[in-house]
């Protein structure tokens, strides 16, 4: 797959920018999954240490990816402990 891709790159040297933006988005997508897969509260992989690791969660503990007006560092604690 990647010699016909090399070979495509060759003869037509405009696809070459397609290939580099279509290249990318793959990548920054299966990274952003895997960045899901591991930092995100909701999954659980040990469930035997670790049954329900969405309760361990302070109130100024980070997991969305970007967030446009919460400062996480100044929330308070609102919520009982379990």
């Amino acid at each position: 797959m990647f010699r016909v891709i090399v070979s495509h790159a060759k003869k037509h040297p405009s696809l070459i920018p397609l290939f580099l933006i279509i290249g990318s988005g793959g990548v920054g997508a299966a990274l952003y999954v895997m960045r899901l897969a591991v930092f995100n509260p909701d999954v659980c992989w040990d469930k035997k240490n670790n049954p329900e690791p969405w309760n361990k969660l302070a109130p100024n503990d980070q997991y969305k990816f970007y967030s446009v007006n919460v400062d996480y560092s100044k929330l308070k604690k609102d919520r009982p402990d379990f």
